[in-house]
């Protein structure tokens, strides 16, 4: 390693007005921050990643018979749906009874799907107006006004579903409620982006200002990859690289070729055709479908949910953000999961009335969406920086805000954390959090990653993590 004359940590390869940034190298560290270190092993131990935040969603409630640990503390037993992310034990913490108050009625009448939604990150009673919208600024947007200044992107808002922003989705609750996570204000909401191709031209294609409208047309004329207008400047690092780095690199500049690949794929493929076998209960009512405003299946979620996770994890690894939320889909959603032998709406199987055959159905789609957790987990731990991993440095949240989709309940909420935040986390345990505002979950997640606050919506105090 040149550690006279190291490479930026903000080096990026350029081409033809395309811009890429790189992952974590021990060899882009500036030699300063080794002092009399001289050796690999000593840099390794003393490196270490940016801190990251993330926060995943999951509407319609959870069938909870299958979530919650019988007790509390590290000796719990993992239940049917924490067994897909069971290999992450040691750095995961279990969190119940959580409350998200503002999403409840408190005056307002019927709307729990559009104002779990709402207030889940903002922990704001949403105003029931079909055009007046009013909320709050949710976490992941504090999170961003503080460190967002240090990366490209201060936050990246991903989805999966493409939600409406007009008119009324949920008893007179406005679609933009049901619809978004993210709030940059008590007005105006973070759009997701739900097209697996406009995502990765933001991260890649389009990183770079200089590339005009006519160069990228060019570009996409002759079948190119971004990969193609930057190997010229990668092999220029390369030589600069340690062995390791080099390794890095090749791994890095491969997974970006296939996730180009594939998000093209996914924007362009038509309608699959959906696996047959599943039961679909015949008595779903439409009526609650309807007030809640249900979306329309997407027939290749496996895929898009796995590109858009792939994408999440090269912006954590080549630090283009340190903020990032997705919903794998929005409440109220009728999302279809034969995938999961479950191939029924989302959002009416969770009004099971206390049907068992619903109930398992329900848990089905649990576990699939779990399974997506679990794969945006392993990518994360699978990438090394300094002594740890990317997951190693994150806090990843996955929870909703309904606990029983059937009663609409937004107390004993579901939710999971992931990573150890550069060991700042006390995990392996199951926690219980006696009743406290999941905004006080918010507020401390955030002094773990340098983003401090001192309140948000209907906060508290604090959540103990350590």
């Amino acid at each position: 390693m040149n550690m006279q004359n190291p490479l930026s940590r903000r080096t990026v390869l350029r081409g033809l007005g395309t811009a890429m940034a790189l992952p974590f190298l021990e060899s882009l560290l500036p030699a300063r921050a080794f002092g009399a270190l001289t050796t690999t092993d000593a840099v390794v131990k003393a490196a270490s990643g940016p801190r990251r935040i993330a926060w995943l969603y999951v509407p319609n409630g959870i069938d909870m018979r299958h979530w919650t640990p019988a007790t509390f503390g590290t000796d719990y037993a993992m239940t049917q749906t924490l067994k897909n992310i069971e290999a992450y034990r040691d750095r995961m913490l279990v969190i119940s009874n959580l409350v998200c108050d503002k999403a409840n009625q408190n005056g307002d009448g019927p709307g729990d799907h559009a104002r779990a939604q709402a207030a889940y990150l903002t922990g704001v009673q949403p105003r029931k107006s079909e055009a007046n919208i009013h909320v709050g600024q949710s976490a992941d947007q504090a999170a961003a006004q503080r460190v967002g200044h240090m990366t490209k992107f201060s936050s990246l808002e991903l989805g999966l579903e493409e939600g409406k922003q007009v008119g009324s989705c949920d008893n007179g609750y406005s679609c933009a409620y049901s619809h978004n996570l993210s709030w940059r204000n008590e007005n105006t909401p973070m759009l997701k982006d739900c097209n697996p191709q406009s995502v990765f031209d933001r991260l890649f294609s389009n990183s770079d200002p200089r590339e005009t409208a006519q160069q990228r047309a060019l570009r996409e004329a002759d079948d190119k990859s971004v990969l193609d207008f930057v190997l010229n400047d990668a092999n220029r690092v390369n030589k600069r690289l340690a062995y390791t780095d080099k390794q890095k690199l090749d791994e890095y500049l491969s997974a970006v070729r296939e996730i180009e690949q594939r998000a093209a794929r996914v924007a362009s493929e038509p309608p699959m055709k959906l696996p047959t076998g599943a039961v679909r209960p015949a008595d779903f009512s439409a009526s609650v479908d309807k007030k809640a405003g249900g979306t329309s299946t997407i027939t290749n979620y496996p895929d898009r949910a796995k590109v858009m996770i792939d994408m999440m994890v090269l912006a954590f690894q080549t630090d283009l953000t340190r903020v990032i939320t997705m919903p794998f889909a929005d409440e109220g959603s009728n999302q279809q999961y034969p995938w999961a032998d479950a191939d029924v709406p989302h959002h009416g199987t969770s009004h099971h009335g206390g049907d068992v055959a619903k109930m398992d159905l329900l848990s089905k789609i649990n576990g699939f969406h779990m399974q997506q957790f679990a794969y945006l987990l392993q990518k994360l731990d699978s990438i090394q920086e300094g002594n740890g991993s990317i997951l190693d440095n994150s806090l990843i949240s996955y929870g909703g805000g309904i606990s029983d989709g059937n009663k609409h309940n937004h107390d004993i909420l579901p939710l999971v954390l992931l990573g150890k935040c550069g060991g700042s986390i006390n995990t392996g345990r199951h926690m219980d959090a006696q009743n406290v505002p999941i905004n006080n979950l918010w507020l401390s997640m955030l002094d773990h990653v340098g983003a401090t606050d001192d309140k948000i919506g209907d906060s508290t105090g604090k959540l103990k993590l350590t």
